[in-house]
């Protein structure tokens, strides 16, 4: 098949003819039908996130059954499906409690195997993992939800408890933060997004955001407070101390900061507030993508038309061209998400 690999950290994937990835017991082998480029792939290429190398980046794939492992019965070949990015093991009580995203054993395509910048990718334990599409959704659409869609939705839903009516503030309108505020729109609340990007939030104003520009952080943070009296719950959707911090100052007491960007190295440490985490009774979550069992009551209101993935994604690319794309995060990117579409 043909894959995208980079062999060292820092040096562009290019374009190589490897094997096709074996299918173990309980596994299948999907097809691939579109795959995002997400920029946990540009952490991991980085190196700031190490995977084991040669690899094959890509973790948002959407696509086709081609073969099944010995005792899959649940999937047959040509089935549409997506999987999201952490794969659990489906054996230990993480997995049986539902909760395979943080599975101890979990297996990362792009990171902890190979991923789906290739013409296949394997899934294991695909009882627990793969995830049916609907025949309404685009595989560039579907692409969109294996990452950055669903971690939102978790983030917002689940470890936010967002409500109808409240005030949510999304730090970063990168692809994790266009989702929270179109999921966040689509639950009823105000939302209030911020950026350094005049395009980013134009987008986000698209989307019914409340656009506010953070070239000078605390002031926009100071505004956001005027303006709406605190959040009710705000979200890093970048990976920043800054933003981190400013989002936890955001919140109005008894607030809830998600904390879905990734924070590296030394930004792992990065310091909060927590005198008024203390005096407020702030609550502090991560959130990490979103286990296959919950992706119904997702594609659910995708399907009442109520969430749109597909309004995310600003340009379609060729296999050929992903690893390209994936390096260019060095720098500047267009807003949106971008989609490799294979045929």
């Amino acid at each position: 098949m043909l894959a995208q690999v980079y062999q060292a950290y820092d040096q562009t994937p290019t374009l190589a003819s490897v094997p096709i990835p074996d299918c173990p017991p309980g596994a299948v082998v999907v097809r691939v039908r579109a795959t995002g480029v997400c920029r946990s792939d540009w952490h991991a290429w980085r190196g700031h996130d190490p995977v084991p190398l040669p690899m094959i980046p890509g973790h948002e794939f959407a696509g086709e059954v081609a073969q099944v492992g010995d005792g899959v019965t649940g999937y047959a070949v040509g089935d549409r499906v997506t999987a999201p990015f952490a794969c659990g093991c489906g054996r230990c009580e993480w997995c049986a409690s539902g909760n395979a995203h943080v599975c101890p054993n979990q297996y990362q395509p792009g990171f902890t195997g190979n991923g789906s910048f290739a013409e296949f990718v394997m899934v294991p334990a695909a009882e627990t993992n793969l995830v049916r599409l609907p025949d309404s959704l685009s595989y560039p659409a579907a692409a969109a939800l294996g990452c950055r869609f669903a971690t939102s939705w978790r983030a917002v839903k689940d470890q936010g408890r967002l409500q109808s009516g409240e005030i949510l503030a999304v730090f970063g309108c990168g692809g994790v933060g266009l989702a929270a505020i179109m999921i966040g729109r689509a639950l009823g609340a105000r939302v209030v997004a911020l950026d350094v990007s005049t395009e980013a939030l134009a987008l986000a104003e698209a989307l019914g955001a409340e656009p506010l520009h953070a070239g000078n952080l605390d002031a926009a943070v100071d505004i956001l407070i005027e303006h709406t009296g605190g959040a009710h719950v705000g979200i890093d959707a970048l990976g920043s101390p800054a933003l981190a911090a400013a989002s936890v100052r955001s919140l109005r007491r008894r607030g809830r900061h998600i904390q879905v960007g990734l924070l590296l190295g030394e930004d792992a440490k990065a310091p909060l507030p927590l005198d008024r985490v203390i005096g407020w009774e702030l609550e502090i979550l991560g959130s990490h993508g979103m286990p296959a069992v919950d992706y119904p009551a997702m594609l659910a209101l995708i399907a009442e038309g109520r969430l749109d993935p597909e309004r995310l994604v600003g340009r379609t690319i060729g296999l050929g061209e992903a690893g390209a794309a994936l390096a260019a995060m060095d720098g500047p990117t267009p807003p949106g998400l971008t989609v490799v579409a294979l045929d």
